[in-house]
């Protein structure tokens, strides 16, 4: 008997898992405490435990091939799994709070690999609060790529302070991008846009990607196809607004 005649959180058409089984609240508190295990540090990330194909066991961890993209939000994983085959000698993981989410792209990459033999093995997921617990899963200036598409926009004024994107929280994600790694953010919703944009041009660290360079940048292009709030959006023929920089040195660090 197959797995998708007893399982029935499985399609039989496509052996992926059904999204009405893990179903969840839009978004979460970022800042309630939850309670679920988290990295010491990022040489103690477990990379066999999210590349088994990869690294054979925990004590075999390749110190030159580390995690180089972070889908902070993942959400249902739609932008990882096309980042997954456009750069598939990249290791690329999602960070997501809600655990049932976190669950549907743990088997959907999971189905994916068994399906696609030698494929998907490059990308994954944690369950974790990014808001908290980024410097615990990467070290400084690891990651080329940082990606945050369709945050809780947290309307109430008293409420920004959750807003994934903020000053402080820039300072961090500076500290784990190398120079010229880039932050691609997204929204639906203007005034976090302006928000985010206003935060990221008023921050030292960052400067915007020109048209030119974001014409010339594939990954672009998915901001909006690749995600399910993206094509919720499209389909419903509405705006989006981004925002796209890059990590810079700034000037008084210069010689």
């Amino acid at each position: 008997m197959s797995e998708t005649e007893v399982n029935p959180t499985i399609s039989k058409s496509t052996g992926l898992p059904r999204k009405r089984f893990y179903r969840a609240r839009a978004h979460s508190n970022p800042l309630s405490d939850s309670h679920f295990p988290v990295s010491i540090s990022p040489s103690h990330v477990d990379y066999s435990l999210h590349y088994p194909q990869l690294f054979l066991s925990s004590g075999q961890a390749d110190s030159s091939k580390r995690i180089q993209f972070a889908d902070v939000g993942c959400g249902f994983g739609g932008l990882l799994i096309s980042l997954s085959t456009l750069f598939p000698e990249t290791l690329m993981i999602g960070m997501e709070l809600r655990d049932k989410v976190t669950e549907y792209v743990k088997e959907r990459i999971s189905s994916l690999r068994v399906a696609n033999p030698g494929q998907y093995q490059n990308v994954s997921v944690v369950r974790t609060n990014s808001m908290k617990y980024i410097p615990n899963y990467f070290g400084k200036g690891q990651l080329s790529k940082m990606f945050f598409l369709f945050p809780d926009p947290h309307f109430k004024e008293k409420n920004h302070r959750r807003r994934v994107i903020s000053p402080f929280l820039l300072d961090e994600y500076a500290y784990v991008l190398e120079v010229g790694g880039i932050i691609y953010t997204i929204t639906d919703v203007e005034e976090l846009g302006d928000w985010m944009k206003s935060c990221l041009e008023n921050h030292p660290m960052f400067e915007a990607l020109t048209e030119k360079e974001l014409e010339a940048d594939p990954v672009v292009k998915l901001l909006c196809s690749a995600t399910e709030e993206g094509q919720k959006v499209a389909r419903n023929g509405g705006q989006t607004f981004q925002a796209v920089f890059r990590r810079i040195v700034p000037s008084n660090q210069t010689s």
